[in-house]
């Protein structure tokens, strides 16, 4: 049974743990990193961005998991089916990088020799600027983006884990920002124009050691309409909520279950270049997914370890909102990604 929250109220009670468990369609639960009771290294907060359009996609991350600290920039090319990834690595940030506690305004930073990235929020439009001198070949990358028209509802989650009382997670999707501006890699520059969008992954929480999260998005337009949804599970007690939201013109519309069908080859791993199947219980969302490429990496450092696989691709298939009305979707763009993590 899904669980929403409509008070509004802090996150934590005084042990640390959550006050209620559920979904919202707002940031409505305070989050305070001083009230958290667990060991403060367990702590993990970051802001994900992810900006594309029919061409080109760019994602930017800035990430303060209490011992290690992460700055992140991916340059993704659908034509020709490549992306680069570089990241920056930092020891014991413990919070410093002062992480805003809310999503809806707030500036954070980070640079020295090898990056330079910021998410400026006055409230009103989120500005991301990052320049990567060496990222690609010895080419500069320079990006600079306006993200505006935050839509009325967002996907909130409020996710206990039952083995650990003062273990959780708190995490805001926002699906179908407008976005504008540009990326230069080299002398190669590419702008985002009408017709582009942005997605934000705003998480604050307290993790246990060993985690499989799936999750995939999409922002777009459907006949007219701005169009999007976000999917995820694999972490956590999702018994008062799932992950899964539907957003039309900015209202969300919320869903069950829904599974994610990774094609396996014949020595039984992941096939992660044919196409995945999504079905849901409530037969809402029934896609099949083509993927386009996999932005993938392993990193494997005796006991952290973190092994992503994020594939670009399209849906296609039929999602329902809550009035019943069919979106039928064809080649619409997103992603879908499977990572385990011991941290």
């Amino acid at each position: 049974m899904e669980k929403l929250i409509i008070e509004k109220g802090p996150l934590l009670k005084e042990d640390g743990s959550l006050c209620e468990a559920g979904y919202a369609k707002s940031l409505i639960r305070t989050y305070e990193r001083s009230a958290v009771k667990a060991n403060a290294l367990r702590i993990k907060e970051w802001d994900y961005y992810l900006i594309y359009d029919q061409e080109y996609a760019l994602c930017l991350t800035i990430a303060d998991n209490s011992y290690m600290g992460l700055s992140s920039v991916s340059w993704i090319d659908f034509k020709q089916k490549a992306e680069t990834t570089q990241s920056v690595m930092t020891l014991m940030p413990k919070g410093k990088t002062h992480l805003p506690e809310t999503s809806v305004q707030g500036d954070v930073q980070f640079h020295n020799a090898k990056i330079d990235i910021q998410f400026l929020n006055d409230g009103h439009r989120r500005r991301l600027s990052c320049t990567y001198p060496r990222f690609r070949n010895g080419e500069e990358l320079h990006a600079e983006i306006e993200l505006t028209e935050v839509p009325q509802d967002s996907l909130v989650i409020m996710t206990p884990y039952s083995d650990d009382p003062k273990a959780f997670y708190y995490n805001q999707k926002i699906n179908c920002l407008s976005a504008s501006g540009y990326v230069s890699v080299g002398t190669h520059m590419h702008s985002f124009r009408t017709g582009s969008f942005g997605s934000l992954d705003w998480g604050r929480g307290v993790w246990t050691y060993e985690n499989t999260w799936y999750w995939a998005s999409a922002s777009g337009t459907w006949q007219g309409h701005r169009f999007g949804f976000n999917l995820g599970y694999g972490f956590g007690d999702t018994t008062a909520a799932s992950e899964n939201m539907l957003f039309f013109d900015g209202i969300g519309h919320k869903l069950d279950r829904v599974q994610f069908q990774i094609p396996q080859s014949a020595d039984g791993k992941e096939d992660w270049l044919h196409a995945w199947k999504f079905t849901s219980n409530d037969r809402r969302f029934e896609m099949v997914f083509e993927p386009i490429l996999d932005r993938s990496s392993c990193t494997d450092a005796l006991i952290l370890k973190s092994d992503q696989n994020q594939v670009f691709g399209t849906f296609t298939g039929e999602a329902v909102l809550d009035d019943g009305q069919t979106i039928h979707l064809d080649h619409f763009l997103g992603f879908a990604e499977k990572v385990l993590n011991r941290w």
